[in-house]
This record gives structure tokens, C-alpha cells and sequence, in this order.
């Protein structure tokens, strides 16, 4: 059932203590009549997906500046595939070496959004994933 709300996970993986850039675009996803979820600091691929299961969310977003994205993001693949929620688009923001890119798209993001990415950019591709796929349920 579509529930016409977008819901978006936000997070924040590994040891990265950044958090200015992912605040600012909870709060444009928000401003775009998005229902966001922000984990905070310094979560496990495992937290990240039993909260994207247990809230519903239709979009993972995750903050990276760590660098450990080629770490953390196959490890939150497994989770998500483990618990049966592969089903649920993961993108990508932060500092991502642009030959990173094919190697976390042939994992299975979705998009990536490095630094200087519209605040537009980002909430328009989010709409764009709902109504192709017409939400996840």
C-alpha cells in the first residue's frame, strides 16, 4: 500500500563524527514534505538496517567522510539482504573518490551525491525512486 509520504532513512556509519552535511539535508528532504529519520553519529550497518526496517522507510541514505564507505556499505548490503530488505534503495552523500563510484553502484547504490550535489538534486531523485517504483510495499 502506498502511504504517499516518502519516508528516508538518514544515517551515519563507522566513526565518522561529521555530521553538518547530512543534518542539512535532513532538514531539505524535511522542507520537501519528506518524513526523515536521522540515526545520529556513529552507527553499525546492522543498526542501520534494523532501524530501516523497523521504521518503514522507503530510501537509506547514508553520510560518509570517513573514507570507510568500501567497508561499511557491503556490510549494509548484507544486513539489509540478511533481514530481507534488499528491496530498499540505498544512496550515497559525502566525500566518495569518483573511482569509488562504479565499485559502490556494482554493489548496489543507487546514486551518489558527492560534495556540491543540489539540495534539489537530491530530494527530486528521491521522488523519482518512489514513483517508479510506486514505493516499496
Amino acid at each position: 500500500m502506498d502511504r504517499g509520504i516518502i519516508r528516508v532513512l538518514v544515517a551515519k556509519m563507522g566513526l565518522d563524527g561529521h555530521d553538518r552535511g547530512s543534518l542539512i539535508v535532513t532538514q531539505a528532504l524535511k522542507d520537501a514534505g519528506m518524513e526523515v529519520i536521522y540515526t545520529g553519529l556513529k552507527n553499525t550497518p546492522e543498526a542501520v538496517a534494523n532501524i530501516a526496517i523497523q521504521e518503514d522507510v522507503d530510501v537509506i541514505g547514508i553520510s560518509i567522510l570517513s573514507g570507510a564507505h568500501l567497508v561499511l556499505v557491503p556490510l549494509l548490503f548484507e544486513a539489509l539482504k540478511r533481514n530481507g530488505a534488499e528491496d530498499i534503495p540505498v544512496l550515497i552523500g559525502g566525500v566518495i573518490p569518483s573511482p569509488d563510484f562504479p565499485k559502490l553502484k556494482s554493489m548496489g547504490v543507487k546514486e551518489i551525491f558527492p560534495p556540491g550535489s543540489s539540495l534539489d538534486s537530491i530530494t527530486e531523485y528521491i521522488r523519482c525512486l518512489k514513483s517508479e517504483k510506486g514505493g516499496r510495499k
